[in-house]
């Protein structure tokens, strides 16, 4: 596996595969990877000839009260995990090559961050948007992937991808869960055992809302408000940033529950933050209950 630490380097690497006729793969990351991270990489080789991932935990992502500093960077490892699953090529930059210090152009969305986690998390959409740009500009991807778990996420890129005409194909992978429903997350190992068990609420309350749906209830507020209780009632130290059901491109709130909508969810559970979600009609897995 090859590895460019300069956007310069990665450039050079990305145009002479063009010039060969070759397909190019890519997934960002921000390092401490799981086996979710590793099937954005299976999928990128199933479609192309040449497959790279980033690893850049990018500061401008992150508020000033959030986890950057802590945020965990396992890049050992990670290389092993990325070489192993098939990736070809690693970029690898430093933060003061992406962003010196007179730094003052910014990818900025008008409405979409305005939703979900944009309204906790200020700014946050902003350095996702810019960085990702930045990226595709290095690395010249025909395909990128992304995981639905971060679902505003791959819904802010493909607009920015549609809205500034980049030739990238945004592809959505979906949710890579443990054996009883969590979803897979770099965040789920600053869990204690008491929490990694509290954290399975997010799961639980999705499946609550899916069976209360497949007995007929369609009326979002009504699910809504068994949801919240349903959190409440099961970990009362959780804290609710939102429990939503939104249409599944402008994430406005929905009054009906239909297919195609997504139920979306954002906790604290103790000291860290958790997300997760699901479309509406698509199949969910019913995690093993201890």
């Amino acid at each position: 596996m090859k590895i460019a630490e300069t956007p310069q380097a990665m450039r050079d690497l990305a145009e002479e595969l063009r010039r060969q006729g070759k397909s190019i793969g890519f997934a960002p990351t921000m390092g401490a990877l799981h086996e979710g991270h590793i099937s954005l990489i299976h999928a990128a080789c199933a479609e192309n000839d040449v497959v790279a991932a980033s690893i850049f935990v990018n500061p401008t992502q992150f508020g000033p009260n959030e986890d950057y500093s802590r945020y965990p960077r396992t890049f050992g490892a990670d290389c092993s995990l990325l070489e192993t699953a098939g990736c070809d090529i690693l970029y690898y930059p430093e933060a003061s090559v992406m962003y010196p210090g007179d730094y003052e152009t910014w990818v900025s969305l008008e409405k979409l961050p305005d939703h979900l986690c944009g309204l906790f998390r200020p700014g946050h959409f902003r350095g996702v948007a810019t960085v990702v740009l930045k990226l595709f500009q290095a690395v010249m991807p025909h395909r990128a992937y992304f995981g639905q778990k971060d679902y505003q996420q791959a819904v802010v890129i493909r607009r920015m991808v549609r809205d500034l005409n980049l030739f990238t194909d945004v592809r959505v992978c979906p949710i890579v869960r443990e054996k009883d429903g969590l979803a897979k997350s770099s965040r789920n190992r600053y869990l204690s055992p008491v929490e990694r068990e509290q954290a399975l609420v997010l799961y639980r309350t999705i499946r609550l809302a899916i069976d209360r749906i497949t007995r007929g209830e369609r009326n979002a507020e009504k699910l809504l408000e068994e949801m919240r209780h349903f959190i409440s009632r099961g970990v009362p130290d959780a804290k609710i940033d939102y429990v939503s059901i939104v249409h599944p491109d402008s994430l406005e709130d929905v009054p009906v529950a239909e297919d195609g909508s997504v139920i979306a969810l954002a906790l604290w559970i103790g000291n860290t933050r958790l997300i997760d979600n699901h479309i509406l009609g698509a199949d969910f897995p019913y995690g093993e209950e201890k």
